[in-house]
């Protein structure tokens, strides 16, 4: 496993793929369960099939989708947990907010996995490999763990990430790519299954250096109009992109409360989270926009908005906060209660693009304050979105003051 820092050349993909990702909730949830075997799904009794194992309980040879029986039988000691879906969505939900504090380019692929785009960008110093081991922590300190692989596209990082479980990063650097695919078992690229698998054995192709190696003609009379594709990514060559954030039409983030909040400087703090949070968001992805939405919603349920359209777009929290406790004040009074909180901007288009403009003036955006939102981008993504905060210079506006 090369986890060095490098400086890494071209397009990034970042695979995050959670070990046994319901046993360990199940664990997490019942420290006493730690380890233990755990099975989730199924039944002792022998009805039904294994949905996840803890890796305890993979030691004994279980697996997902065993019949019950034939786990009760290689375990008989196992803890058996039936699945609680809603759990394991609100650990989903908070581990890809973590991606997404990092790039808005996030394809999730299941509830435990997800493709990230992590190439770095010019203004980002910050090593693919860094962004890996910084989720990697960030997951950790939710009690789970996590496995990853980096490399130049999906098929390579997808396989990657399963090479080191559990909790491992496993690294292939631009130009590895078929001297890392090559010796390994066929049956792990993905798209190979089960029949595509024993048609390749018929032809005494067993590695997925051997599928590497076929000419296009032969791979085509061999699996159809799939060959091709499969010789590609075989070689290392997958071109499919990350579809995530930057393709869609606005970028948001929204908390609910436990226990409905209410005060106005409780209220302010969420509020600049969240306007820092798709600030971030929005540079990640080269993106800048000029509408801005507030979303509230009361403890009775009753959801409200408001919303502001800027002179010029912008990804700077100094020209987004102030206009977002402007529109907040429009549909919310301190002392109320609120259970959740919402901001988004829209209106987007590439940064490169977007004229630089402050809300309500002529003045252009400096430089100095787009390399300072980059330096704390950079900062919360090496060590989390709470190790540094947007300051208080931005003057909170009263609601009583006329804009």
């Amino acid at each position: 496993m090369d986890t060095r820092t490098h400086e890494w050349s071209g397009r990034a993909v970042l695979h995050v793929d959670m070990d046994a990702f319901f046993a360990a909730v199940e664990q997490l949830d019942h420290p006493e369960w730690r380890g233990r075997p755990v099975i989730v799904g199924g039944s002792s009794t022998g009805r039904g099939v294994v949905s996840t194992a803890s890796y305890e309980a993979r030691a004994f040879g279980i697996h997902s989708a065993m019949p019950s029986v034939q786990a009760a039988r290689l375990c008989p000691d196992a803890i058996w947990a039936r699945p609680r879906f809603d759990r394991y969505r609100e650990f989903s939900h908070l581990i890809r907010e973590i991606f997404l504090s990092v790039t808005p380019r996030v394809e999730q692929v299941s509830i435990d996995e997800a493709y990230l785009d992590v190439t770095p960008a010019p203004h980002d110093p910050l090593d693919p490999v860094e962004v890996a081991r910084g989720i990697q922590q960030r997951v950790d300190a939710l009690g789970l763990s996590c496995s990853a692989g980096v490399a130049t596209s999906k098929t390579v990082a997808k396989i990657a990430s399963d090479r080191d479980k559990p909790h491992g990063i496993t690294v292939v650097r631009p130009g590895q790519e078929r001297a890392f695919l090559s010796p390994l078992a066929v049956v792990l690229l993905p798209g190979v299954g089960g029949t595509t698998a024993s048609r390749l054995r018929e032809a005494g192709i067993r590695t997925i250096g051997d599928l590497a190696a076929l000419d296009e003609p032969t791979a085509t009379a061999l699996l159809g109009s799939a060959g091709p594709t499969l010789t590609a990514r075989a070689q290392g060559v997958d071109p499919r992109s990350v579809s995530g954030e930057t393709d869609a039409k606005s970028v948001s983030h929204e908390r609910t409360f436990p226990a409905d909040i209410r005060g106005r400087d409780e209220v302010d703090a969420v509020l600049r989270g969240l306007v820092s949070d798709v600030a971030s968001r929005l540079r990640r992805g080269g993106q800048q926009g000029r509408t801005l939405t507030v979303k509230l919603r009361y403890g009775d349920f009753t959801t409200k908005t408001a919303s502001t359209t800027l002179t010029g777009p912008t990804d700077l929290e100094s020209v987004l906060l102030p206009a977002a406790r402007s529109a907040l004040h429009r549909v919310w009074s301190p002392g109320t209660g609120l259970r959740l909180l919402g901001f988004g901007v829209s209106g987007l288009g590439r940064a490169d693009e977007q004229l630089d403009l402050l809300e309500g003036g002529q003045e252009p955006r400096t430089e100095r304050a787009r390399s300072l939102a980059r330096s704390v981008d950079a900062v919360r993504e090496r060590f989390g979105s709470d190790a540094i905060s947007f300051g208080s210079r931005t003057r909170r506006q009263d609601p009583d003051e006329t804009e």
